[in-house]
């Protein structure tokens, strides 16, 4: 046998056994997997088994809220969790809400979520009822922001039987108060409808974090600067027990970064 064919003999055999020529294959595998589990979807809303819901594909900044519903979290678990390019860059944690409950679970997530290595932020409970400037006090008393945080969120959802004028009035001096404490613009969050209903056109400049489930994008409308998308409330995710809320953020890591108090 030729000597240079023994070397092309002793070559082929040292890739076919070489661990590095399996990984190739197995990653070519599971991609041709992936890719024949997607033939029918839509290619910009697939699903993603581990966390049991469809993701929208053009975001690449992911994270997630939660309260004392989900119960204790193993953060470390929850920032591990990752399925293609998606994985948890940040959590909203809920603080308070009206001016006297402060949510059960609050102090330990706000504490261990950060070891974990995962980017936090504050939200508060807006009751209109119920004063917005003494609520604004209550829900600072009980966050301590810090740079890095992302900024400080209010939670409005329902008028609670006042007036769209009156809610609006209330929410104003929350907002205002936490902006002149902080020096940061609130971000606002609602749900899509309650937004073109009561809020859209009184507090544009402010960043907004809308809920609209289950769809592949987010109509919002022309000129709405929304900053985050809440598009699922039945994600699973490794470390908490509960199904959590899952969110993009309407940009990049660096656009990201830029979000964060400074």
């Amino acid at each position: 046998m030729p000597l240079q064919l023994k070397f092309l003999i002793a070559a082929l055999l040292l890739i076919l056994f070489s661990p590095l020529y399996y990984g190739y294959v197995l990653k070519l595998f599971t991609s041709s997997i992936s890719w024949i589990k997607d033939i029918g979807e839509d290619p910009n809303y697939r699903s993603y088994k581990s966390y049991a819901i469809r993701i929208p594909r053009n975001f690449s900044v992911h994270g997630i809220d939660v309260s004392s519903y989900q119960g204790k979290i193993d953060w470390k678990k929850v920032k591990g969790m990752k399925e293609d390019s998606v994985h948890v860059t940040f959590a909203f944690i809920k603080a308070t809400e009206g001016i006297s409950s402060v949510d059960a679970y609050f102090q330990r997530n706000w504490r261990e979520a950060p070891k974990a290595g995962i980017v936090c932020g504050a939200y508060h409970y807006f009751i209109p009822r119920k004063s917005g400037l003494w609520q604004a006090r209550f829900f600072l008393q009980t966050v301590k922001f810090e740079e890095g945080d992302l900024p400080p969120v209010v939670d409005v959802e329902d008028l609670s039987g006042q007036t769209p004028e009156k809610m609006r009035a209330e929410l104003g001096d929350f907002i205002r108060h936490v902006e002149k404490k902080t020096g940061v613009k609130p971000i606002i969050y609602s749900g899509l409808v309650f937004y073109r209903d009561y809020l859209k056109g009184y507090f544009d400049g402010y960043p907004l974090w809308i809920a609209h489930y289950y769809q592949a994008e987010l109509k919002a409308g022309a000129g709405t600067k929304w900053q985050f998308w809440q598009h699922s409330d039945k994600a699973r995710i490794t470390g908490i027990s509960h199904v959590v809320d899952f969110n993009a953020f309407k940009g990049d890591s660096l656009s990201f970064q830029q979000m964060l108090i400074k």
